[in-house]
């Protein structure tokens, strides 16, 4: 009992209480909109809040950006901004499609996860005995632990290969996704090849996932796009989406250019993907949305419609190895535990995150070589503007919250209440210190912490429901009454300042 009640004070005495963004919840949709598209009351950490969004798109150069957000599990708003195609001046609408680079991937995985749970194969299943167009040549380092489909999933397999893909001009030839592990001629990256063995550490493979595409498209006996269309976008409803590479004419009358850094047109309207899985998709953020609230409500048992509970789960658990899942990279943010991805191909960036429990998340879609700094500022103003827990610290201890306003004492004052302070029990031994401008006050096990005055000899803790009243007999300080929760515990003092 005693180490409960003294662990609960160094709980109060070493946390701080935040409060979730005033007005987060009852802000009218217009005001959170015209909030996140206004100049914003701090720089952030991009320098960049004090802008609005038209003012962030002409400084970093990106012609056009589309963004769904979700809440309580529903796409509660989406819009597009900007122009779409600088040759046409075309604009941005809610409908336009963008290249999702490699968001692809963690889209690709839900695949992976419902053949799986069809039983097709297993996520531990050597990869060989999936593949039958392509035979991995492990160079050694398989002979204990085989390449998977967690391992490949999950950046984890050993594989290496270049970071990325350039994409090919659509003009121009283009390989197969076999083509591309070989490293053949008409490739324009090297062949995949084991650089060490699984699960020593996570290297992002996009060749990985090549394969984990080719592994697919052999276990199911069908092109991989058609896949793709039957077992997860047509099934969410995402009827916009695809990973036909080329792209088809009739999807293309709605489609983001590809510009650079500039904000100018690269020539081709945009590079073709054979490698579909890493790089492949076409969608909008708000077909983005569906897929993340399907694996919300599909972690919380609430749809089945692609996943089971047990498959979602799987999903959103790192493998051991570095910040992946299967597909999704992994992460605490503030209080929360986050899903997401980003996206980086020739003309494009784009970014994903959702929350694992509380239902939201976003997607933003961008048309320009600058808008990876773009997404993140916007996702910044999202989060804050709906308070999401990624933008809070340490959850509130203690009961009752009040404000407290300090006052001025001098420092003779100060010093007399320095001293060791013995607890009844359960509290122990508590040190009061004095630096020669600040009253700190120290539990056995515990960091120094600050206390300031709310009157002669009421102290309090910034952020914690917790205060110290010192005693005071014919002058001299006698003891501590430790007020926690709305409990109070004596401390007497066994030694004082001289």
């Amino acid at each position: 009992m005693r180490g409960m009640v003294r662990g609960a004070l160094i709980l109060a005495l070493g946390l701080g209480l935040w409060a979730v963004p005033a007005g987060a919840q009852e802000a009218s949709l217009d005001d959170l909109i015209r909030q996140i598209e206004s100049a914003q009351g701090a720089p952030g950490r991009f320098d960049l809040g004090l802008t609005t969004i038209d003012d962030l798109m002409e400084s970093l150069n990106v012609p056009g950006v589309s963004i769904a957000v979700i809440q309580d599990f529903e796409i509660h708003w989406a819009k597009g901004y900007g122009i779409a195609d600088v040759e046409t001046g075309a604009a941005v609408d809610a409908e336009t499609l963008f290249q999702a680079a490699s968001i692809s991937k963690p889209v690709a995985a839900v695949a992976v996860m419902r053949a799986v749970q069809d039983g097709m194969f297993s996520l531990d299943t050597d990869i060989n005995d999936i593949l039958t167009s392509w035979e991995l040549d492990g160079a050694g380092f398989t002979d204990e632990q085989p390449v998977t489909p967690r391992s490949l999933t999950s950046h984890v397999s050993g594989l290496g290969d270049g970071f990325g893909f350039p994409g090919y001009d659509p003009n121009g030839p283009i390989p197969s996704a076999v083509q591309v592990l070989d490293g053949h001629s008409l490739s324009n990256v090297g062949p995949l090849f084991m650089e060490r063995a699984p699960y020593v550490g996570q290297e992002y493979s996009g060749g990985g996932v090549t394969l984990m595409q080719q592994a697919l498209a052999d276990a199911h006996g069908r092109a991989f796009e058609d896949v793709m269309r039957d077992v997860v976008l047509d099934p969410i409803g995402m009827h916009r989406s695809t990973f036909d590479q080329p792209l088809d004419a009739e999807r293309d009358r709605n489609t983001a250019r590809a510009h650079d850094g500039d904000g100018l047109s690269r020539g081709p309207k945009w590079h073709v993907y054979p490698e579909q899985a890493a790089a492949g998709l076409w969608t909008t953020p708000t077909e983005l949305a569906l897929l993340l609230i399907e694996v919300q409500k599909a972690v919380l048992g609430e749809s089945d419609r692609v996943l089971s509970r047990v498959s979602a789960l799987e999903m959103l658990s790192p493998v051991g190895v570095g910040g992946f899942g299967i597909g999704w990279a992994i992460g605490q943010r503030g209080r929360g535990w986050y899903f997401s991805h980003g996206g980086a191909n020739w003309g494009f960036r784009a970014t994903v995150m959702a929350h694992r429990l509380h239902g939201y998340g976003l997607a933003i879609m961008t048309n320009g070589d600058g808008g990876g700094t773009l997404a993140a500022e916007l996702s910044d103003r999202i989060a804050e503007a709906y308070g999401w827990d990624s933008t809070l610290s340490d959850l509130p201890r203690g009961y009752n919250a009040v404000e407290r306003q300090s006052v001025d004492l001098p420092a003779s004052t100060l010093e007399r209440y320095v001293g060791t302070y013995e607890g009844d029990e359960p509290i122990g031994r508590i040190e009061v210190t004095f630096d020669g401008s600040q009253l700190f006050v120290q539990p056995s096990g515990a960091q120094p912490i600050p206390i300031h005055a709310e009157s002669e000899t009421i102290f309090y803790l910034e952020g914690a429901q917790a205060e110290i009243e010192f005693a005071l007999e014919g002058g001299d300080v006698t003891a501590a009454l430790v007020r926690l929760s709305g409990r109070e515990i004596r401390a007497v003092r066994v030694e004082g300042h001289d």
